[in-house]
């Protein structure tokens, strides 16, 4: 029997357009996609937004979650199959993403186009109805500038991993018109540390495949979407070598399966609905990319664009996180007022969407730096940014889950799922340390990329005294580093990437976002009034960006 009415419980949230009510994400387009090209963008986006809201792409998302993925070694005869089984959500969720052209097409429109923007809005909206398959979709992209060191294999696959076609499952040579790229670089004794590999490769010329052609054999601790068509893999030719990098079909140009044994699923803290395994390879063909001993200049084309879609990864889940928590607020009732009007819930929200609406500016400025080929500040600024980002968006979900309390807790209000996946895209291509020391890198080796990236975060200089200041002090510490210390400078490394990104962001909001907005973030990161948690805003702050951050925040915008 019942005890009694259901009440003060917020409606469900379904039915938004992801794309349409997230001003950062609109303005955005129209200031970076090209006027004949936009049309076309905000209507694809805006269909791609209202899917992304709606109750049948959370059922796909519900399903693939519930129904994680299945290892498949051996067909019923004991033949070796190596294939993973997907609940069929996964597979819509893969195919929405391949027909919104969120694979590697942004690549062949060339530059000026507006097209890595316009992907990267596209990211960060489908992201928001799913993660997890998100990892392949990235990988495919991420493979197009890698593959491009070798012309002969790239004008034969880049059409593939452009394409919008998603055709799992198909397997005969020549009978895809579009594929899904994969990754093997992590082996279990050097991690991050690619030049401990031992796997090892020994050229087999005349092999069934295009290209300069080796079998290899090795066992990878990670493999990225097992699932894949092809992938890239990083191979020594000999024990003193430095890696070489290689193309690996799961299916040779002659019909035959290639030797792809995977060994175990992962069982991962968030990401579940996506596959990740360790693979064992034994005489597994694969094409030289690049030159032989220059590997990790070749994939490190590949690593830097999935860098990037970490960032707008960590954007998306920021705003899905967001966007939960105003929801909630503005329904729930607490004390006499609704939970948004309470004047701490207030500071922290507003602070939660000045966080947000950062990160969004600067995954599409990065973006924009693709499509205008400046190698310089992209260089530096997806290092930049995919430490700040990506670790910032672990605390922010972690806050926006208490703004719902225990029902933020329960997987059936979506927090849950978020907050497991938040971690993600800081340990993924690289954790904190490796890319704080990578700017470090980029700063002695590609003095360039440090003076794009500050000359980025001076276009508003003269607007406000305290990031005028800060940058002061920031050009000021750079150009001491090479008088300093390596064992110290290292030591200071992480913060330095964070004084970095906090300027740059901040530049961008003065440039970009409403000057209350831009007003309280400068003050509230840059200035004295800084703490520590979100929501401590100081009220003077909250007083004047507190009502545009949270209506640019909200659902129904």
């Amino acid at each position: 029997m019942p005890t009694h009415e259901v009440t003060n419980q917020p409606p469900p949230l379904s039915g938004q357009d992801v794309f349409s009510t997230d001003p950062a994400l609109t303005e955005g387009i129209s200031r970076w996609v090209p006027a004949e090209q936009r049309a076309t963008s905000v209507a694809e986006l805006t269909a791609l937004g209202l899917l992304a809201g709606s109750q049948e792409a959370a059922g796909w998302a519900d399903r693939a979650h519930r129904n994680t993925p299945r290892l498949v070694t051996h067909d019923r005869f004991g033949h070796r199959i190596d294939e993973v089984e997907f609940d069929p959500g996964w597979h819509e969720l893969m195919r929405t993403a391949a027909d919104a052209g969120l694979t590697g097409e942004a690549w062949t429109r060339g530059e000026g186009s507006g097209a890595h923007v316009r992907r990267a809005a596209g990211l960060i909206t489908w992201s928001q109805a799913e993660p997890g398959h998100i990892c392949p979709i990235t990988m495919t992209n991420a493979a197009v500038p890698a593959l491009r060191h070798s012309p002969e294999l790239a004008a034969r696959w880049e059409s593939k991993l452009a394409s919008r076609d998603y055709d799992f499952g198909l397997r005969e040579p020549g009978a895809k018109s579009g594929v899904i790229a994969g990754m093997g670089m992590t082996e279990k004794q050097g991690g991050s540390d690619v030049r401990a590999n031992t796997t090892h490769a020994v050229a087999a010329p005349g092999g069934p495949m295009t290209g300069q052609t080796y079998r290899l054999t090795g066992h990878k601790w990670f493999c990225s979407a097992p699932m894949s068509d092809v992938f890239l893999v990083l191979a020594k030719t000999s024990p003193e070598a430095a890696p070489s990098c290689f193309l690996v079909p799961r299916v040779l140009e002659d019909g035959t399966r290639n030797p792809f044994a995977l060994q175990r699923l992962k069982d991962k803290l968030g990401d579940r609905s996506n596959a990740s395994s360790e693979v064992e390879l034994d005489g597994t063909w694969g094409a030289l990319v690049g030159e032989e001993g220059r590997g990790v200049r070749a994939i490190i084309d590949m690593v830097a664009t999935t860098r990037l879609d970490c960032i707008l990864g960590s954007a998306a889940t920021m705003r899905a996180s967001l966007t939960r928590a105003v929801h909630h607020t503005q329904h729930r009732v607490a004390f006499g007022r609704t939970l948004v009007d309470q004047p701490l819930m207030r500071n922290v929200l507003t602070d939660l969407a000045l966080e947000s609406e950062a990160a969004t500016l600067l995954g599409l400025r990065l973006a924009h730096a693709l499509d205008e080929g400046d190698t310089e500040l992209s260089r530096l600024g997806v290092a930049v940014g995919k430490y700040w980002v990506c670790k910032r968006a672990s605390t922010f979900t972690a806050e926006a889950m208490e703004c719902l309390g225990g029902n933020g807790y329960v997987e059936d209000h979506g927090m849950a799922r978020l907050y497991r996946q938040a971690p993600l895209n800081s340990i993924w291509e690289g954790s904190g340390n490796v890319n704080a020391l990578d700017v470090l890198r980029a700063i002695a080796k590609e003095p360039a990329s440090l003076m794009a990236l500050l000359k980025e975060a001076s276009v508003a200089r003269g607007q406000l005294p305290v990031l005028d200041a800060a940058l002061d002090d920031l050009e000021r510490d750079c150009s001491e580093l090479g008088a300093q210390d390596a064992d110290r400078v290292a030591m200071g490394s992480r913060r330095l990437v964070e004084r970095l990104a906090l300027v740059l962001q901040a530049s961008l909001m003065v440039a970009h976002s409403p000057g209350d907005m831009a007003e309280a973030f400068v003050a509230s990161r840059l200035g004295g009034a800084r703490a520590m948690n979100f929501g401590t805003l100081d009220p003077d702050l909250v007083t004047l960006a507190g009502a545009t951050a949270i209506h640019r925040a909200s659902a129904s915008v």
